[in-house]
């Protein structure tokens, strides 16, 4: 199954580290982002839970809730977690989905065949409250993954989500923002108070909303 863009985003069930989920009832009224790693006890997972355990602040002053999922075992999970907090020095306490039946795996396509037959890509969904899914990134196993710029997308998402703009590249939270073309300018400038500078009819820029 391929997820697009828009895309009611699957419900499971699953055992995790942090007791039994279902994964809708899980995220409520919060956005979601749920991750996939090849297999537990690897060097770039580790790294990439104990970043996520650090930026823990971070996701949750942003009503995030985050899930990592592997095809393992929760006995390896617990045992891995306990490596995680000792070598990244952290505390995770975010849910780490068992997944050995690869339920969540195949729902979410996270099995690439011609990458391997056996373990899931580092994938990564960010789902907004309406259960949709708002954006994907699939990484090869060899990467690791920026979380850094995974809040960065959540700021523009939550953002553009309330207001007629849209996020220029590389922009980071306070920067100015692109008024969307279904605003006019003479709209525009009733609608963003903070001022609307027109480089071209189709490229504005307004002081970020909030």
């Amino acid at each position: 199954m391929s997820l697009r863009l828009g895309d009611i985003a699957p419900n499971f069930q699953a055992s995790t580290t942090e007791g039994d989920i279902d994964f809708h009832e899980y995220l409520g009224s919060s956005w979601g982002v749920l991750f996939s790693h090849p297999a537990d006890y690897t060097p770039v997972c580790t790294t990439e839970l104990g970043k996520t355990a650090l930026l823990k602040q971070e996701f949750a002053k942003r009503n995030v809730k985050v899930l990592a999922v592997s095809v393992d075992p929760l006995e390896k999970h617990i045992g891995w977690k306990k490596d995680i907090n000792e070598t990244q020095s952290c505390e995770v306490d975010f849910p780490l989905v068992a997944d050995e039946n690869k339920t969540v795996a195949n729902l979410y396509d996270m099995i690439h065949p011609n990458a391997s037959e056996t373990f899931t890509v580092r994938s990564l969904f960010i789902i907004g409250p309406d259960k949709k899914l708002k954006l994907s990134i699939t990484y090869p196993a060899s990467t690791g993954r920026n979380f850094v710029e995974v809040l960065r997308v959540i700021d523009s998402l939550q953002m553009t989500a309330k207001h007629s703009v849209a996020t220029p590249a590389d922009w980071k939270h306070g920067e100015d923002v692109i008024v969307v073309p279904a605003v006019s300018t003479e709209d525009a400038i009733k609608k963003f108070p903070k001022g609307v500078k027109v480089v071209k009819p189709y490229l504005r820029y307004t002081p970020q909303p909030e």
